[in-house]
């Protein structure tokens, strides 16, 4: 439904081939390798208390400032420490957790409390919590209809399809079709997803928000290697090849895009934070450089030309060794 109301990027790009390092080009309009993020936390050696630098400004931080209303639900995977938290970048409400998977059911073993679902970061009990994908979706409902007359920004991020593959009975029965179990249940955590976008989307409906909302929807990597089939391309979360990175990623703002729209163009999830800031009418303070672009000209008529000449990613697999790929017109 999404979108049909707006633009589907055919040649939509993540940032980066996984997790941690693909949120943060998202929520910086940057490519990652300017500020050394090109890792998970606390992956490969590095410290443990890592996170997103600190000297970054985040998209949070600029609607922030410019009085807008801002929470963060679901995964943030971008620092456990407590000053990476999204209430310490720019983020007025929190829900969520601060890594990058975890039990659906809010179990987090024994790793701490402070490892499992936050609120504006305090723990939250375990008996208020029932599936995680259904719990980001109700908050994030809770959220639109607290800030109904106010400007503000959500960054709803769920874990799902992320592993360990949990699902509810009533998500199963949707996907009871599928006969290679794996599969059904990886399809019943993208249904549950779906059902939870789809509730705040009514939700937004019914207070006659939804024309004038902008609704970017992005997977921050690649299908995964089991379950997911990426189709026709090649290779899968994790790698360069065009199933790690080539990703869903659609627009949608009826009072100023026209719906129904397909665009071939190559474009990138670093062009969010620039169409975001466009969009809400917030001038550019004192950003670092954006590599990302405003996209609304080239999505409302005003210029026909491809928005990026060029696209580039490298990720780290060694002490001074890395992986790298670079789009350039139909070329890669």
């Amino acid at each position: 439904a999404l979108a049909e109301s707006g633009v589907v990027f055919e040649c939509g790009y993540a940032s980066h081939p996984y997790c941690s390092p693909s949120r943060a080009g998202l929520l910086t309009g940057r490519y990652q390798q300017r500020f050394g993020h090109e890792c998970n936390p606390g992956a490969m050696g590095e410290d443990p208390a890592a996170g997103l630098p600190l000297s970054e400004t985040l998209l949070s931080n600029a609607l922030q400032q410019d009085g807008y209303r801002t929470g963060a639900i679901g995964t943030w995977h971008l620092g456990d420490a407590r000053e990476f938290w999204p209430i310490e970048r720019g983020f007025d409400d929190w829900f969520g957790f601060s890594g990058g998977g975890m039990s659906y059911w809010g179990d987090v073993g024994s790793k701490g409390p402070l490892r499992g679902v936050l609120r504006n970061g305090e723990p939250v009990p375990r008996d208020e919590l029932t599936h995680l994908t259904d719990d980001f979706s109700r908050e994030a409902v809770r959220f639109v209809e607290r800030n109904r007359a106010k400007p503000f920004f959500l960054y709803l991020a769920y874990n799902a399809p992320h592993a360990p593959d949990h699902a509810t009975r009533e998500h199963l029965q949707r996907t009871e079709h599928i006969e290679y179990g794996g599969r059904a249940v990886y399809g019943a955590m993208v249904t549950a997803m779906d059902h939870g976008i789809g509730q705040v989307t009514a939700k937004l409906k019914e207070l006659g928000l939804y024309e004038n909302t902008l609704i970017f929807f992005y997977s921050d990597n690649g299908g995964r290697a089991e379950h997911a089939v990426s189709f026709p391309f090649r290779g899968h979360k994790g790698m360069l090849f065009e199933g790690g990175i080539r990703v869903p990623f659609c627009v949608s703002w009826p009072d100023r895009i026209p719906g129904g729209q397909r665009y071939s163009h190559p474009v990138t999830a670093l062009d969010i934070f620039p169409t975001a800031l466009a969009a809400a009418g917030v001038s550019s303070p004192v950003f670092p450089t954006l590599d990302g672009v405003d996209l609304l000209p080239y999505l409302d008529g005003r210029r026909s030309v491809a928005p990026h000449e060029t696209l580039f990613w490298r990720y780290a697999c060694g002490e001074d060794r890395f992986g790298y790929a670079v789009r350039a017109g139909r070329y890669k």
